[in-house]
């Protein structure tokens, strides 16, 4: 022991102190042994076995605890000089980080343990929250300026450099700092581009986020970033405010998530599990399989990638506008029937929920006589030759188009005095009509389609 105590001998001899002051405990030797370590010349430079050992003879303020990072109880990633690289360095270009510098057996440190741990339990998954030991990596901490501990560095998505955290050696400090560069790849959905961003890349789901928070939080910025999602999945955030929306997919209550894929985006499916970032993760993962590119191929076979235009929202609305782009989809190619209700301006959501409600009603009827029914409806204030030719008297009103062999239209009659209203009830006297037989259809003259409107081609913020 006392040769131990005054030579930097090998490990051996540590060993050796180790097996012996193990063995020996409670001897009045050991004691003596202490208490020369405290009174004699300063120590050697000692391995973490002995320094351990040396803490329970009770020297200076080896009587505190010292700093253990256990992956059985933390969320803490310890990691070393020789793997920060591959840890931490590799991940730049996609992951956001932190590595607390610490020493084994200070007493600020320790305080700060379950601090740090609470950040790292909190954005599990999200981004790689780690830790180091200056004790055994002396060399390292000093190459990255750090003189005191704790210290924080954050390391966010290149380019932007790493640095040192300033603030507040607390778990809610830390957490926002490093929240802040967690890179946002989610799309800000409003009632303008809602549909373009649902048809948009056909391959990849949709994932929607309705919240009452003005801006997505930090487990969506994480998944709209996760290395997989942002080349698979497409991540939508939709504020309370936009009420259009919020109605279009019928959420009650916040938050809620609903996904929508398939080629015409014709499968919906609502989260119902834990707001956690690992349930959700595995939730989206189920499908993000499917979205492995970002071209779509076009009907000549080349892979080209399609414009807002061409991702045809149409396909996916429930009531569709009437345009020149929409109108083969919509109406003219196909079989059936089609419902157009006419009006001067945008259509309202409660117009759309409306003629929803009658398309359902009307095509439950209808399924056992083989009859069909498409629904739209027509701005005739940038239509104006179709205004020419249904000539309304009151707006909104309707016709219900036979576009097959001869092309013929019957409207709604509104009345002497105008009483009937383009409402549900009024629509629903007209149909009934035609299905009874007893409407009258007008040919269009020259069976010939007016012209239609030439819209801009201007793409939709996403």
């Amino acid at each position: 022991a006392v040769l131990a105590h005054q030579l930097s001998g090998p490990k051996w001899l540590e060993v050796l102190l180790l097996t012996a002051l193990l063995r020996d405990s409670g001897r009045p030797g050991i004691h003596r042994f202490c208490t020369s370590l405290q009174t004699d010349s300063p120590m050697v430079s000692l391995s973490r076995p002995l320094a351990r050992v040396l803490l329970l003879c009770g020297l200076g303020s080896a009587q505190a605890v010292s700093v253990e990072i256990d992956a059985m109880k933390h969320d803490i990633q310890q990691i070393t000089m020789s793997n920060f690289d591959g840890v931490i360095s590799k991940f730049r270009d996609s992951a956001v980080s932190s590595l607390w510098f610490f020493k084994g057996d200070n007493k600020a440190d320790v305080s700060f343990l379950d601090e740090y741990n609470k950040v790292a339990a909190d954005l599990k998954g999200m981004a790689k929250v780690c830790a180091i030991s200056c004790t055994d990596w002396p060399l390292f901490c000093e190459k990255q300026g750090v003189k005191e501990t704790p210290a924080v560095m954050i390391y966010p998505t290149n380019p932007m450099p790493a640095f040192k955290y300033e603030g507040k050696m607390e778990s809610k400090g830390v957490l926002a700092k490093v929240a802040r560069f967690i890179p946002d790849f989610t799309t800000k959905v409003t009632k303008e581009n809602v549909d373009a961003f649902i048809t948009t890349d056909p391959t990849k789901p949709k994932v929607l986020l309705f919240s009452n928070k003005k801006t997505p939080p930090t487990i969506w910025k994480a998944l709209s970033s996760e290395t997989v999602f942002k080349r698979t999945v497409k991540f939508g955030f939709v504020s309370e405010d936009e009420k259009d929306v919020v109605q279009k997919f019928k959420v009650k209550k916040f938050p809620a998530v609903i996904m929508q894929r398939g080629s015409k985006a014709e499968i919906k499916e609502t989260f119902s599990g834990e707001m956690k970032f690992t349930a959700l993760k595995d939730w989206v993962n189920l499908h993000s399989e499917s979205g492995m590119g970002d071209k779509v191929a076009s009907a000549g076979g080349s892979a080209q990638e399609e414009s807002i235009e061409e991702s045809k929202p149409w396909l996916v609305q429930e009531v569709p506008e009437l345009t020149a782009k929409s109108q083969g989809d919509v109406c003219f190619k196909g079989e059936g029937l089609c419902v157009i209700y006419l009006k001067e301006g945008e259509i309202t959501q409660a117009e759309t929920d409306m003629l929803s409600g009658l398309s359902k009603k009307f095509t439950s009827q209808l399924s056992d006589r083989g009859a069909k029914m498409k629904w739209m409806w027509m701005n005739l204030a940038i239509e104006t030759e179709y205004k020419s030719l249904f000539e309304p008297t009151v707006l909104p009103s309707a016709v219900v188009f036979n576009p097959h062999k001869r092309l013929r239209f019957t409207k709604l009659d509104h009345g002497e005095d105008n009483e009937v209203k383009g409402d549900e009830q009024g629509l629903t006297n007209l149909l009934d009509k035609v299905l009874g037989g007893d409407a009258r259809f007008k040919m269009v003259p020259g069976q010939k389609l007016p012209g239609w409107a030439k819209r801009d081609a201007k793409k939709t913020e996403l």
